[in-house]
């Protein structure tokens, strides 16, 4: 119910960043956004406080002739503007009566993993205006960061950050943290940052730093052993930039000798003709590469998030050995990886699965027929199944009689508790039904 309630909170928001561009960008966003951004955009905290507090008393003080409250009213309406005036002329350049060069960056990781928090440091630099005769140098400048308005997924975990001094040719940084309880691309709008006027309670004009993304990936299942059956498969060519495991080797050519080379791979006639000391260079061609299909015929969220962190799980297991994850099924989507041997690295998956929505239902010719393409290359499948359905038994039947050894995953409920709670899954047989 918690997450309904803050998608209530939202209803009226544009949830992406193009659906919030296009709503700027309209005949009323154009009109409302500056309007909004002038008067209460530029309000502190406290001033939002004071600009309510405002508003009630002059509420209270409509009735000129029976009461004075109008009096009150009108001396916290001319605090309030006088605030907003003198703000008005604090900006953060050299244009304008500028107070000096204030620049921000904000650094945040590329992802972070589906409900654990991620933490953005904003540095704030400042660049002093070069003083004139006769006038002194300017004084420390009072700034706020301030972070954007977060999708219905995401909170801040901590308060705003504290006002902040910045000192000539100075440099200042702060921290924000944040947690997000849905995996997808989060688009964020861009930090501010905007000079304090005197009583704290308007910003001046606002700089903003880059729009920022977020990839929030799916928790990784701690799956220590699978009952995977794996041979190796003939790759004509090899694989580009593999690294060697010590199977079987093909003659590519030579190569100048370079320290730490084997010595016993130098070719001594090769050497002997050229006088440049050369080694062998080999080929692997012989690679155990399996593909990975998630099944999302589902309606349940809590059930779907559970098989992406058990496919999460085996790509983390399998990529850690010596065959390389190759293919990515997700429903209808067929996505080429190369996963493992050096070659590449589990964040690449995980930003895959982040984006997975439940899909239409499993139809066992339509998916191995977008899968031909790839079943030559492939040693084994590893099917993760919601359900033990005749169009997956199909789908078993359609690798296993291409000579692909296929294990089933059946996502049953006690699956799904063991990793929801975070346990060790482990499979001591072929028919990979239930984690012993």
């Amino acid at each position: 119910m918690k997450i309904d309630f803050a998608r209530l909170n939202h209803i009226l928001i544009p949830k992406g960043k193009e659906e919030r561009d296009k709503f700027r960008q309209s005949w009323f966003g154009r009109i409302v956004v500056p309007l909004v951004s002038a008067v209460w955009g530029s309000l502190t905290d406290e001033g939002r406080s004071l600009a309510v507090a405002t508003f009630v008393v002059g509420a209270i003080g409509v009735d000129v002739r029976s009461t004075s409250t109008y009096l009150f009213f009108s001396i916290l309406a001319g605090i309030l503007a006088g605030s907003l005036t003198a703000a008005s002329r604090l900006r953060l350049d050299f244009h304008v009566g500028g107070v000096g060069d204030v620049t921000m960056s904000v650094d945040a990781p590329r992802r972070v993993t589906v409900g654990e928090p991620v933490t953005f440091t904003i540095s704030c630099a400042r660049t002093a205006r070069a003083a004139k005769p006769g006038r002194s140098p300017e004084g420390d400048l009072s700034i706020r960061v301030r972070g954007p308005f977060l999708p219905w997924d995401g909170t801040w975990l901590d308060e705003p950050p504290a006002e902040m001094r910045l000192h000539q040719t100075h440099c200042a940084s702060t921290r924000m943290r944040a947690r997000f309880v849905l995996r997808g691309l989060h688009h964020l709008d861009p930090f501010t940052l905007a000079a304090v006027a005197p009583l704290g309670l308007a910003c001046g004009p606002r700089r903003e730093s880059d729009a920022m993304k977020i990839h929030v990936v799916p928790r990784v299942a701690n799956v220590v052993r699978l009952p995977l059956t794996t041979a190796s498969r003939h790759q004509p060519g090899g694989v580009a930039l593999a690294s060697s495991s010590g199977e079987a080797m093909d003659l590519l050519g030579v190569k100048p000798y370079r320290p730490g080379d084997p010595v016993r791979d130098i070719h001594a006639r090769s050497w002997a003709r050229t006088g440049v000391p050369v080694v062998r260079e080999y080929q692997q061609e012989y690679f155990t590469r399996v593909g990975i299909v998630l099944d999302t015929d589902v309606d349940d969220a809590e059930r779907l998030e559970a098989a992406i962190e058990l496919a999460a799980g085996v790509i983390a297991h399998i990529s850690g050995g010596d065959a390389l994850v190759d293919v990515l099924v997700v429903g209808e989507a067929v996505h080429e990886l190369t996963v493992g041997r050096s070659l590449g690295t589990l964040d690449q998956a995980l930003e895959l699965l982040a984006t997975v929505e439940s899909g239409p239902r499993l139809h066992a010719p339509q998916l191995l027929a977008r899968l031909h393409p790839y079943l030559d290359r492939l040693s084994a499948v590893v099917f993760v199944a919601l359900a033990a359905g005749p169009e997956h038994a199909a789908v078993e039947r359609g690798f296993t009689g291409r000579g692909i050894a296929c294990t089933t995953l059946l996502l049953d409920e006690a699956l799904e508790q063991q990793i929801h709670d975070r346990k060790e899954l482990s499979w001591a047989d072929t028919t990979a039904r239930t984690p012993a």
